[in-house]
């Protein structure tokens, strides 16, 4: 069962609308319709709301991506959270813009904030949202993660967040391999 959500970019108005931090704002979407408000601590945005009975804590890590790691085994270990019940909501270069993937595990894949995670947890064993933003091969990889959606892009962008906002949901209510089925195609 889920417990922690950790959507990950990285914090200030710099950042703020870039493909990197497309899991800071499928979050906070989710605390929008969860009614939730943020705290500080451990090193993020923390909150805590009871979901189908259960505590549920979100997370925002203020480490920028390539630490996230460190915020998200302090909130772990603190409420001693196994890492099959942490899932990561994040994007992804290697899946289409506009498309969505959950797995249940796998490796770092060249991202460097799972990379971070993988090393503070030990393992990475841990479920994942992967938020599809493409690849441009006329970009460096920084560049182009830390650049803004082009207009046809971002005409798209608030249906494609709520998409990940209906899976995070899915996950919670039905199980990751329900979700799978729904939104894996």
């Amino acid at each position: 069962m889920i417990k922690l959500i950790a959507g990950l970019g990285n914090p200030g108005d710099k950042y703020r609308g870039t493909r990197h931090n497309i899991g800071f704002d499928v979050i906070d979407i989710l605390a929008d319709e969860l009614n939730i408000s943020w705290q500080d601590k451990y090193d993020g945005a923390f909150a805590e709301v009871k979901y189908n009975g259960e505590k549920l804590f979100l997370l925002k890590p203020y480490t920028f991506m390539n630490l996230s790691g460190k915020s998200v085994a302090a909130a772990a270990n603190f409420y001693k959270i196994n890492s099959g019940d942490i899932f990561i909501i994040h994007d992804e270069m290697n899946i289409p813009y506009n498309t969505l993937k959950i797995r249940h595990n796998g490796s770092a894949g060249g991202h460097n904030g799972l990379k971070s995670i993988i090393e503070c947890l030990g393992t990475q064993e841990f479920p994942r949202l992967k938020m599809g933003i493409g690849r441009d091969n006329s970009k460096d990889v920084v560049s182009y993660v830390l650049g803004r959606y082009k207009p046809e892009e971002a005409a798209l962008y608030n249906d494609f967040l709520k998409k990940g906002v209906e899976a995070v949901l899915e996950v919670l209510n039905n199980g990751i391999q329900k979700a799978m089925t729904i939104y894996n195609k």
